[in-house]
């Protein structure tokens, strides 16, 4: 197997196991050949952990890639046209002889930018300063030490537009420092590092995760609260209830259990806490925070769907009942990653709130995610057209 291809699952396994790193099928990983000419990158619709020597990435051409940044004519381009065609582009910069409608990462361009190893997660560690008020002047205090200190990239819709402003600023960046930069926080996003080799990209990634960890509260280790079974099946009724009456649809419900969960629902500030969409992540997988309930009654909780629907919006997937906890709704696959994203979004909430003040995403930012992940767009994505 070509070293590149092996270093690249190496590190996606690495990573895309631990739920605290990066949740669902979010994150990318890549590595560039030794000639420089190719880039083997994650491909989207397979998990990082789940990636093999024979699934899970593609091949494309480095220079092609890059060309897509630099295309004027596609920066000209209205939103959706231009999203599309940056998928077009991607794939034609494939070069593997992969006979399976696979796609590389819609990141592939902004990976073709940065160093031989490039790792991109979403750590609720890091993702407590993103979102944070004050977050950026406490990672640069936190990484001050730093030979090439860390690059901070202002919240930028993802896409074409987040990979030519990182082409921007690491192009600046090396005329400051004559180095790369190793280490990007990017604002209500997550994290990338980047080094010359794979071995050097984990270690960095595990020395950022532990010194972020380091000046966070983390939630104290104790059994989840005992919940009688006949309150958690009235809660999953009442939210079924819920989803009958607004969209007609029967959903599957499922309760989980945890302890973290418990301590964040005892805060006097928690629901309070719940107030707009953290992350990308957050929007795509759970549609936004988790919807606080205090009286099981389908009602409200119908008319709070219809409304989401109504402005172009996913129904929520995540609710936090009193008494009871984390009842989330999905298939069976999908429900574990609901629960990832609540434990990530309220260890982020409770963190960032003592930092000052949470940071979501505004109302133009999440109707640019909403369209680019709405339905008939995911689908043209995942056929790779």
């Amino acid at each position: 197997m070509n070293k590149a291809l092996a270093d690249l699952i190496r590190i996606s396994r690495d990573t895309g196991s631990d739920p605290t790193l990066v949740q669902g099928g979010g994150g990318n990983t890549s590595v560039k050949t030794a000639d420089g000419k190719y880039m083997y990158i994650k491909a989207s619709g397979t998990a990082l952990k789940d990636m093999s020597s024979k699934a899970g990435w593609r091949r494309l051409n480095i220079d092609t890639a890059r060309s897509v940044v630099k295309d004027k004519a596609i920066a000209a381009m209205p939103p959706r046209k231009r999203e599309l065609k940056v998928v077009d582009r991607l794939l034609e910069a494939c070069d593997d002889n992969i006979k399976i409608e696979a796609r590389p990462s819609v990141e592939a361009h902004l990976h073709a930018w940065l160093d031989t190893a490039v790792i991109h997660l979403h750590p609720s560690s890091a993702g407590a300063f993103v979102n944070a008020k004050t977050g950026r002047a406490r990672l640069d205090k936190l990484f001050k030490n730093e030979k090439t200190p860390p690059l901070w990239v202002p919240y930028t819709d993802p896409g074409y537009m987040l990979a030519k402003r990182i082409a921007r600023l690491v192009q600046r960046y090396r005329k400051d420092h004559r180095a790369k930069p190793q280490i990007l926080f990017l604002e209500k996003h997550g994290l990338f590092v980047t080094a010359p080799t794979a071995d050097q990209a984990l270690r960095i990634v595990r020395r950022v995760i532990k010194l972020c960890n380091s000046k966070l509260k983390h939630p104290k280790k104790a059994k989840p609260k005992a919940v009688a079974p006949r309150k958690i099946e009235e809660a999953k009724r009442c939210i079924a209830a819920a989803y009958a009456r607004a969209l007609r649809q029967k959903p599957q419900t499922w309760h989980y259990p945890n302890a973290a969960i418990d301590q964040f629902m005892a805060l006097k500030n928690a629901k309070k806490m719940l107030t707009g969409s953290l992350t990308p992540d957050e929007l795509v997988y759970a549609a936004g925070p988790a919807v606080w309930i205090e009286k099981l009654d389908p009602e409200p909780i119908a008319r709070k769907l219809k409304a989401q629907v109504k402005a172009g919006k996913k129904p929520s997937a995540a609710f936090l009942v009193k008494e009871v906890g984390l009842i989330a709704v999905g298939t069976e696959k999908m429900a574990p990653t609901v629960r990832d994203i609540v434990l990530y979004s309220i260890f982020i909430r409770t963190n960032a709130a003592k930092m000052g003040s949470i940071m979501t995403l505004n109302k133009r930012q999440e109707d640019f995610i909403n369209n680019w992940e709405s339905e008939a767009f995911r689908k043209k994505l995942a056929a790779g057209k």
